[in-house]
């Protein structure tokens, strides 16, 4: 009786794979961005390959640093999109597209029953579709090149139910802090953490997404919700080749949680760990210095569709940087007039990408100061070598930056 993570293996991998197995599996997808296609390239001319193993498979998009910082980061730009012509790789997506997982779920790479592999910890954000999203290294990117395959411990899969009904500005990176903070940091380390349930099924697609972006922050291989009815609708007209539903069996899981998340209130995670999670009305009144709202946790429409709401019709009283996720966000946000909401508010829009949350350009922090941001990692040094970031949701990120301070969204 074998779990979607067991079934997906074992049909890329043509063995009957069950927890625990190694196994060595075709790749349907794979995924590399500016930051770590220089290495897997470096890595793939060392290994001696000369031909990636398909290029209509392979997809690289920009979006780390861009645009360009610096003279380095636009000559390392510039050699990646040398070798992806030299390729012949379709599938590249230059500056403006988009963070890469975002665009990847745009584009109809992640699919119900699909593995999917990037070079980047939060492809696990494919699982929303219903795909074996996972995270891999360079070098491992670099075998992908070359072959098409990879292997893989397959994991045990946790099932974590969650019920309930959602309150008023309480959302899915709610829900994920809510998950991230009782499983703790290392709580599902290796093992595939199968989303289900009323709240689950609740969400909609970029909801889902949050919440399995945040499913690396405890620890695991892979995060996944049963695809149905409203994975379909997203698919349609994206879906880059047919694809089949895949569904746990009955009684195949390692273990089952079940949490009633229907109380649950809008929550704030202090540094520096993503688990120092603790309800909003704890941390009120923490002043700060920065808003960030974007990332491949939180650009999506709904992320500032929310922000739009709260903001409308007054004035930030700090820096606030909003990021769309991709350039299809924008176009809809500016279409909408969420942009012009934003801007008369006081905010500063940046191009579709990561901007400051891996710390490379774009709003990083001084020495000292304080960020409330709705990406997915506070850690020491993580958008400046002496900043503090707390991480919140669209809606907290929203009254934070009306207010000054940590604000509960509920109040405005």
């Amino acid at each position: 009786m074998p779990t979607i993570s067991e079934k997906i293996l074992s049909r890329a991998s043509g063995t009957e794979a069950e927890a625990g197995d190694i196994v060595d599996a075709e790749i349907d997808y794979a995924m590399s961005h500016d930051g770590t296609s220089v290495l897997a390239i470096k890595a793939f001319r060392e290994m001696g390959s000369e031909k990636v193993w398909d290029p209509g498979r392979i997809v690289i998009p920009f979006d780390h640093i861009v645009p360009a910082n610096n003279e380095t980061a636009a000559t390392l730009q510039a050699e990646v999109r040398r070798w992806a012509r030299a390729q012949g790789i379709e599938n590249f997506y230059d500056c403006g597209h988009g963070i890469c997982h975002q665009v990847f779920c745009e584009m109809g790479f992640a699919l119900p029953g699909a593995l999917v592999v990037g070079a980047d910890s939060h492809s696990c954000t494919y699982g929303a579709l219903g795909a074996f999203g996972t995270g891999v290294g360079a070098t491992d990117m670099a075998e992908i090149y070359s072959r098409g395959r990879l292997w893989f411990r397959v994991p045990e899969t946790i099932c974590m139910r969650l019920e309930g009904t959602l309150g008023e500005m309480v959302s899915a990176k709610d829900l994920a802090l809510f998950v991230v903070k009782e499983m703790g940091a290392d709580g599902a380390n290796y093992m595939a953490v199968e989303f289900v349930g009323g709240a689950v099924e609740g969400l909609s697609i970029s909801g889902r997404m949050t919440l399995c972006n945040m499913g690396v922050e405890m620890g695991a291989k892979a995060a996944i919700i049963p695809p149905d009815a409203s994975v379909d609708a997203y698919l349609a007209g994206r879906a880059r080749r047919p694809y089949t539903h895949v569904h746990s069996d009955p009684g195949s899981y390692f273990k089952e949680i079940e949490y009633d998340v229907s109380d649950l209130p809008p929550l704030v995670a202090a540094p520096y760990r993503v688990d120092n999670v603790h309800p909003v009305t704890d941390l009120a009144g923490t002043e700060v210095d920065q808003v960030f709202i974007g990332t491949c946790t939180n650009g999506r429409l709904e992320d500032l569709e929310v922000a739009a709401r709260i903001m409308k019709g007054k004035r930030v009283r700090i820096r606030t940087l909003v990021i769309p996720a991709s350039r299809e966000v924008y176009l809809a946000a500016l279409r909408s007039g969420i942009v012009e909401i934003l801007v008369e508010a006081g905010a500063m829009i940046g191009p579709p990408g990561c901007g400051p949350c891996l710390g490379a350009h774009m709003g990083v922090l001084g020495d000292g100061e304080v960020c409330l941001s709705t990406s997915n990692r506070n850690f020491p040094g993580r958008m400046g070598r002496n900043g503090r970031v707390y991480l919140a949701s669209p809606a907290t990120a929203a009254a934070t930056a009306i207010t000054g301070a940590i604000a509960d969204p509920r109040d405005l």
